[in-house]
């Protein structure tokens, strides 16, 4: 499986961001993808998921209301728009995909190299 990720970069606070995921090779055995973040110092975070069976989201309380995760069938894309985009939202953005859910580092079988976000106040 490879994660190939788009988008992200500098923001200004209250600003929007969107990020891509492309989704290639044998990925009919997981149904979780989306988005956690790596701030600086600090551990990787959940953000963001969809299951592709039924297109369930589910959000960290940081970014609910904010942040909007959607999904290209079709594709084998995932999105990430982040809307009022705070300085703390500044961290290393990774798609990650498995088999259940990815709100866990536990539950991720591939990584997506990682795209910087940035956002100043």
């Amino acid at each position: 499986v490879q994660l190939v990720e788009s988008g992200g970069g500098l923001a200004q606070a209250g600003g929007s961001l969107r990020l891509s995921c492309a989704a290639s090779g044998r990925t009919f055995s997981s149904n979780a993808m989306g988005w956690l973040r790596q701030a600086p110092g600090k551990g990787r975070e959940f953000v963001a998921g969809i299951r592709w069976n039924d297109g369930r989201t589910y959000y960290a309380d940081s970014v609910k209301g904010r942040f909007t995760i959607s999904r290209d069938n079709a594709k084998n894309t995932v999105y990430l728009q982040m809307s009022s985009l705070k300085p703390e939202d500044t961290a290393v953005y990774y798609c990650a995909l498995g088999p259940l859910t990815i709100a866990t580092e536990q539950g991720v079988s591939s990584w997506g190299q990682g795209t910087q976000v940035t956002v100043s106040s």
